[in-house]
């Protein structure tokens, strides 16, 4: 079970990672791939189901069998099937993950509930329960293994084989539980369950218990991304704790998992509050306090489905339900929360569901008493509820437009100390709950989500658009994407932020109309509020190349101006840049700029060998290309030196640090390559503010087959 649960939790970032360099990094190729794994354990969890009511000898033929036909699918890895010119990539992205991997996958996801299963037909009356918290270590183990291991030491080529010699150990380990089967039982009625099979409400409630720790540890990667801290891995954290809570719930000693169980109400109250106000500017306690809430989320939810299993008879359908949940729980939160609400409201919706799962028990006897009794529970109500007014009308206030709160440690403190009090009656506790909810950022929230056009979001974020007195701000989560200056239209003209006339891009494009003529033709990677297309001049031509359909849209609805003031005829290309240049033609391209690396999640297949390699195509011969790599977490300096050696660019530094007088300028590092000495002589004049890039040593460049950040990573 450690085995097959380590394979499934290693050849999903793998795979994934695999796809990059063909189809980009659209979102579509990560959201479908991650379609396809649930779609696939939930059909090895039916196989599993299904075959569990054969008898062990069927049993062991037919699962011997499935594992041997799907060896013909060795080594792993991507077919080779090109995307048609015709395709639907959404029906067709799936189709080939489900092509490459399929078999595999299916096969090995069945092997938790499956082992179980003949661990209880080898030796009766045990509990086999236990074991599910071997699979979940193995899955732990999987996922930190590849960002941490496999990926930095192996290029994909061994990844693939390392996988495939995993998964001859497997089978080898199968066959050996094989031989441990009972030879006699070969009657249905040999491995019947004894008791009547669980109502439907029962198998309702585990899909609930399995949906919302599942929803919630997505929901719980995308609010600390978004609000808190943009930092490299952190998806790794939150899974990494729910699979834990698996192993806590399920293990043989109860203790642990009955101890926090009981934590676990006071936990969600004192921090499901706190965690909606965000507080970027305590971002380290707020993360910390937001994984802790998701875990005792997990271990209380998945203890619970713990004291709910059924006899081993019938484990296969308990972790189906289970496995439907946790499907059900990450399509909430990875797909249908993106699409229907323009914040991260399923975090604060999941948390109320939690308190509405969570075991309760009251603090005192006296409490249990008063929550007996009908008449005194209706007056308690009523009293906490008038409380609560007074606290919202007492302590709430407006700020710019906002609702929010002051006094927030007394408000705290009070709405602590009533919520405590409702500890084992589930509807005064939810009513407590939900109220610090919107007292602790939730009136924040709706204020911005009710103000056309504030909130945007996509599968890449959420961005804030914030007005301010003769300054407009795009916010992406913690990172800023663009500051537009308000008031005249000069000043609406204005490079701000990372594009400033004195940063490394914005000497670049003044220097343009003397390297190429006036008719430059300049291309952008990254659209974010548009704000490069202010140094556009008449004859040019312009073409942006944007990922998110939200960034053209706000270009074109005019919250930024940028874009319509200054280049009105640019065209914007939606798609992977990458993908999208290597089907532009040869020396189409006389300045490129890479603006795509300024938040976390670093597109990798955009700073291998092979896409400079595309670069140097697609520019002239004394064509330039500039690259933002101004990044809180990641040194991506040493990226770019490798591959412009590599690929034989000239490459110079620009670390610009805004002087007192220049308005709106932030920090930035922009790097300028190009292939002819005579451009960069032009460039870096007698300029001393560029440097020339040194190289790493010892440091490879990023291709399609190796690429990893963790050498890079700034702690």
């Amino acid at each position: 079970m450690l085995t097959g649960s380590f394979l499934l939790f290693l050849v999903q970032p793998m795979i994934a990672r695999l796809a990059l360099p063909r189809l980009g990094g659209a979102p579509a190729v990560w959201n479908s791939a991650m379609l396809v794994y649930q779609a696939l354990l939930l059909g090895g969890y039916g196989y599993a189901h299904l075959i569990g009511r054969l008898a062990p000898r069927r049993q062991r033929a037919i699962h011997l069998a499935l594992l041997l036909a799907a060896c013909a699918f060795l080594p792993i890895g991507l077919s080779d099937r090109a995307l048609p010119a015709d395709a639907e990539p959404a029906l067709w992205v799936p189709y080939l993950f489900a092509l490459s991997i399929g078999p595999l996958f299916f096969a090995v996801s069945s092997q938790a509930p499956l082992m179980q299963r003949w661990y209880e037909l080898a030796r009766p009356g045990t509990d086999p329960y236990p074991l599910y918290a071997a699979s979940n270590l193995g899955s732990f183990a999987g996922l930190i293994a590849f960002p941490l291991l496999v990926e930095p030491l192996l290029p994909v080529t061994q990844q693939r084989w390392l996988w495939s010699g995993g998964y001859l150990l497997l089978v080898a380990l199968v066959l050996l539980c094989a031989t441990r089967l009972p030879p006699r039982a070969t009657t249905a009625a040999d491995v019947a369950p004894s008791a009547p099979p669980p109502p439907r409400s029962r198998v309702l409630l585990w899909v609930v218990l399995g949906l919302v720790p599942s929803g919630m540890m997505l929901a719980t990667s995308t609010f600390i991304s978004t609000d808190l801290v943009a930092m490299p891995l952190l998806w790794v954290i939150p899974l990494a704790l729910y699979l834990l809570s698996f192993s806590i719930a399920f293990a043989a000693r109860r203790w642990p998992a009955d101890s926090l169980t009981r934590a676990a109400p006071v936990t969600i109250l004192l921090f499901g509050g706190i965690m909606m106000g965000g507080f970027a500017d305590r971002a380290t306690a707020s993360t910390l306090m937001a994984l802790l809430l998701l875990f005792m989320i997990s271990v209380a939810l998945h203890t619970r489905l713990y004291r709910l299993r059924p006899e081993p008879a019938r484990l296969t359908g308990f972790y189906l339900a289970m496995s439907v949940g946790g499907a059900l729980g990450g399509v909430f939160a990875g797909l249908v929360a993106p699409t229907l609400f323009d914040w991260t409201w399923e975090y604060p919706i999941l948390i109320l569901a939690a308190g509405a799962l969570v075991p309760q028990a009251p603090l005192a006897a006296g409490l249990r008493v008063l929550w007996a009794r009908p008449r005194a529970r209706w007056v308690a109500v009523a009293a906490i509820a008038f409380a609560l007014a007074v606290v919202a009308g007492v302590f709430a206030h407006e700020a710019g437009g906002l609702r929010t709160v002051r006094h927030t440690g007394a408000t705290f403190a009070v709405v602590a100390a009533v919520g405590l009090l409702t500890l084992g009656a589930r509807a005064p506790y939810l009513l407590v709950l939900a109220s610090a909810l919107l007292l602790f950022g939730g009136f924040r929230s709706l204020s911005l989500s009710l103000e056309p056009g504030a909130r945007l979001r996509s599968y890449f974020g959420v961005y804030t658009v914030v007005e301010e007195p003769r300054r407009r701000t795009l916010v992406h989560g913690t990172t800023l994407h663009g500051v537009q200056l308000t008031g005249t239209a000069a000043r609406e003209r204005t490079p701000t932020s990372y594009y400033t006339p004195a940063t490394g891009v914005g000497r670049a494009m003044r220097t343009a109309p003397l390297l190429f003529g006036d008719k430059a033709r300049i291309g952008v990677v990254g659209l974010g509020t548009g704000t490069l297309a202010c140094y556009a001049r008449p004859g040019q031509r312009w073409r942006f190349y944007e990922i998110d359909p939200a960034m053209a849209e706000l270009s074109r609805t005019h919250r930024f101006t940028f874009l319509a003031d200054c280049a009105p005829d640019a065209t914007i290309e939606l798609g992977d840049a990458r993908v999208s240049l290597e089907r532009a033609a040869t020396g189409s391209l006389d300045l490129l700029a890479l603006d795509a690396f300024s938040s976390d999640a670093v597109p990798m297949h955009l700073l291998t060998r092979e896409a400079f390699a595309v670069y140097a195509r697609v520019l002239a011969h004394n064509g330039v290309l500039a690259v933002h790599i101004s990044n809180r977490f990641i040194d991506l300096g040493p990226v770019v030196a490798a591959a412009a050696r590599a690929g034989g660019w000239h490459a110079l530094i620009l670390n610009h640090v805004p002087m007192d007088e220049e308005e709106e300028g932030t920090p930035s590092s922009w790097i300028v390559l190009t292939r002819d000495p005579w451009t960069q002589a032009l460039l870096a004049g007698d300029d001393g503010d560029w440097h020339v890039l040194r190289r790493r040593p010892g440091f490879a460049p990023w291709t399609d087959d190796y690429a990893t950040i963790l050498p890079l990573l700034r702690f």
